[in-house]
């Protein structure tokens, strides 16, 4: 009700993103699922995205968005490991209402779960650069680009909270190439496109996705020793985080890491 009165008074509630038009890339579950949930209850008209085997998923989840939130939800289907798709991709995404407000780079490979877990070191190490870190640094680069020409936009990429300490294991080494490479690169993006655009990464902690909801008692063990608040984070809890960053709450800032991992400190 409260936010019934402050839209009809002309007030938007905080961290309303009405009238602002956003991309989630990979959004068929876990995180991006979440963000692309939170951002659509706080008014957003979305494109949202995943691989082709994930049509059905991103098909269900504009029916749930859009009748929940009466938003505008439009699907775009891109193998992000194909670095010549890109322009389009972004054009497409672009084009659908005349501009784009925020994006999100959510889109990664699974290692944990799934075909990628049998993967040697070096297809796990190829294909995190292919779709993490690639993708990330050339979709970022080619929106900023325009978000820059047309004055305004906001940019979030997500990174990892034990990247920059380390974490031992296969594993643990891969992701920290990765996400160090990501959170790097998105301070130095915001000081590029500063200041009409700003850029932001979340790096999550202990997060229950797929892999945290089979893992054994060891690793529910683990995260409640690891982390001061003793339990997973979900995915809505990243999810909150991304709106409050994209919306123009947080007009001030820009060129930040925020972790959001429980307090978890090593």
């Amino acid at each position: 009700m409260g936010e019934v009165v402050l839209r009809a008074s002309g007030v938007l509630p905080p961290g309303s993103l009405s009238g602002k038009r956003g991309v989630v890339t990979g959004a068929s579950s876990g995180i991006g699922r979440e963000i692309a949930r939170e951002t659509a209850r706080a008014g957003a008209d979305l494109v949202i995205h995943a691989r082709e085997r994930s049509r059905g998923a991103l098909e269900n989840l504009r029916e749930e968005l859009t009748g929940q939130s009466g938003v505008r939800v439009e699907i775009e289907l891109q193998d992000l490991s194909l670095e010549e798709g890109f322009p389009s991709f972004v054009e497409r995404c672009w084009s659908r209402w005349e501009g784009i407000d925020f994006w999100v780079n959510n889109a990664g490979v699974d290692l944990l779960t799934g075909e990628g877990a049998t993967w040697d070191y070096s297809r796990k190490l190829q294909a995190l650069w292919e779709v993490d870190v690639r993708s990330t640094v050339l979709l970022s680069k080619l929106v900023g680009e325009r978000m820059k020409s047309a004055g305004r936009g906001a940019l979030l990429n997500i990174g990892w909270d034990q990247a920059d300490r380390g974490m031992e294991g296969d594993s643990g080494e891969l992701f920290a190439v990765a996400k160090n490479a990501i959170m790097g690169f998105s301070r130095s993006l915001a000081v590029s496109l500063a200041p009409s655009v700003r850029v932001n990464c979340i790096a999550p902690g202990w997060i229950r996705t797929a892999w945290g909801e089979k893992a054994g008692e060891v690793w529910q063990e683990r995260v409640r020793r690891e982390t001061p608040l003793e339990c997973w984070g979900e995915p809505a809890d990243i999810a909150k985080v991304a709106r409050f960053l994209l919306s123009d709450e947080a007009r001030y800032i820009t060129g930040q890491v925020w972790n959001v991992n429980g307090g978890a400190i090593r």
